[in-house]
């Protein structure tokens, strides 16, 4: 009797266990449970939005269907590149076809249960989720030359230039950064602006003509009839350009994949020296007192007063210093920042690559290539300290030549991937 009791007790029990278990249970995990095999291959997938805070439960469960991802893909890559007979053939249409019957229901369902997910737990939420893209993705390649281009030797030229480059590019990111699957974080597009009417992706470079460049989209967007009317003031701090991390993930994948994605660069020495003579050898409100100070404190011995409260009068040996030093006293910026780190051309295959040394040249071919407006050109001013000599390759030997060839060696070092992936020499013979 005892012993029925004990064995009604632990069933009981496990039952109201059970019942437990259910009720808790998260509705997410139903649904995949409710719906296995409906893994699938294709070259964009937009991640759901996620929970901050994740349970070993969710992370087994993305490992094991990452895992039965890579299984489905394996399977259909193998099917596709095998010579089947008709009957295979039907068979696998059906497969697809139901695969996609089940993936729309599958995302309805989905749709439905992050509702009451909702409603029912009030989390913190990833704004926004990363987005996982196949490698050399982009439907747009380099725009074709017109009929009537094609047997213009200049055009001709300039477009084979751009092919060399793309593949200087290509094979530098494919030996140094090799792999086949990459994952695209609104951060990676945080400097690209859209221009939606020509279909119009650039990535901003500052000192490699930026300022310029924001000017010509802003005409062809409408939003002023010449680059002469555009203060600068307007261009880097009126807002009207859109970038393309304010988009969701449907309109920056469309955007990276039909859009023409281009970036223009500068000789990474000279692009830092005129960034050092901009920002420190000028007055300025925001450098010095964040920049300037920091580096001054740290770097300059028996140091005055009134360079500690004002942080002017910074020096480039000083300045190197702070760019080669891995406990910097501040943090980076984009003026100095690896071009590598800034527009990402490992992850993002951008169509057209243009050089600052060549800007003119450059920047005139793309207009020629997108079909801007005849009468819109590039324009030649020099944005700020127009009285001012720009930075050429002699400003800068004279700038390099204060430092040490070990601390030249370093800064070519840190510099190493931008020289290599867009094909720049080096700068002084002694280099290695």
């Amino acid at each position: 009797m005892r012993l029925t009791c004990m064995f009604s007790f632990i069933l009981l029990f496990g039952a109201v266990g059970l019942v437990v278990f259910i009720h808790l249970q998260d509705p997410e995990e139903i649904v995949h449970q409710q719906t296995p095999g409906i893994k699938y291959n294709m070259g964009f997938q937009q991640p759901k939005k996620q929970d901050c805070v994740s349970s070993n439960n969710q992370d087994r469960r993305l490992r094991k269907n990452t895992a039965d991802r890579a299984a489905m893909v394996k399977r259909s890559n193998s099917l596709e590149s095998s010579e089947s007979v008709p009957t295979k053939l039907q068979s696998t249409d059906r497969r697809q076809s139901s695969i996609m019957f089940a993936m729309k229901d599958q995302q309805k369902g989905e749709e439905i249960n992050s509702i009451k997910l909702h409603k029912r737990r009030r989390r913190f939420i990833i704004k926004k989720s990363p987005i996982l893209i196949s490698m050399n993705s982009s439907i747009l390649n380099l725009p074709t030359l017109k009929y009537e281009d094609r047997n213009n030797s200049k055009w001709k030229n300039l477009y084979q230039i751009q092919g060399e480059r793309k593949r200087i590019m290509r094979e530098t990111c494919s030996k140094y950064k090799s792999n086949n699957r990459r994952i695209i974080t609104p951060y990676h597009v945080s400097r690209i602006f859209v221009e939606d009417k020509y279909r119009v992706l650039y990535c901003e470079v500052p000192k490699a003509g930026c300022s310029n460049w924001k000017r010509v989209l802003m005409v062809l967007n409408g939003l002023a009839s010449s680059t002469k009317d555009i203060q600068h003031n307007t261009v880097h701090y009126g807002n009207y350009l859109k970038r393309l991390d304010g988009f969701d993930h449907k309109g920056i994948y469309h955007r990276l994949s039909t859009y023409t994605k281009m970036l223009f660069i500068r000789e990474p020495f000279e692009k830092l020296v005129s960034a050092f003579r901009d920002k420190f050898e000028h007055p300025n409100n925001y450098y010095h007192p964040v920049f300037g100070k920091a580096i001054i404190s740290r770097y300059r011995v028996n140091a005055t007063k009134e360079a500690l409260r004002t942080g002017s009068g910074v020096k480039f040996k000083e300045f190197i210093q702070y760019l080669l030093d891995v406990h910097r006293p501040v943090g980076m910026d984009i003026h100095w920042d690896h071009v590598n780190r800034l527009c990402s051309p490992c992850l993002i295959d951008y169509d057209f690559v243009g050089k600052f040394e060549s800007m003119e040249e450059d920047a005139n071919f793309f207009l020629h290539l997108i079909g801007a407006p005849q009468n819109l050109t590039f324009p030649k001013f020099k944005d700020r300290h127009s009285n001012e000599e720009r930075t050429t390759t002699k400003i800068t030997q004279q700038y390099f030549a204060q430092l040490s060839p070990s601390q030249r060696q370093q800064s070519y070092d840190f510099y190493y991937m931008d020289y290599l992936m867009f094909n720049y020499s080096k700068p002084f013979e002694d280099l290695y």
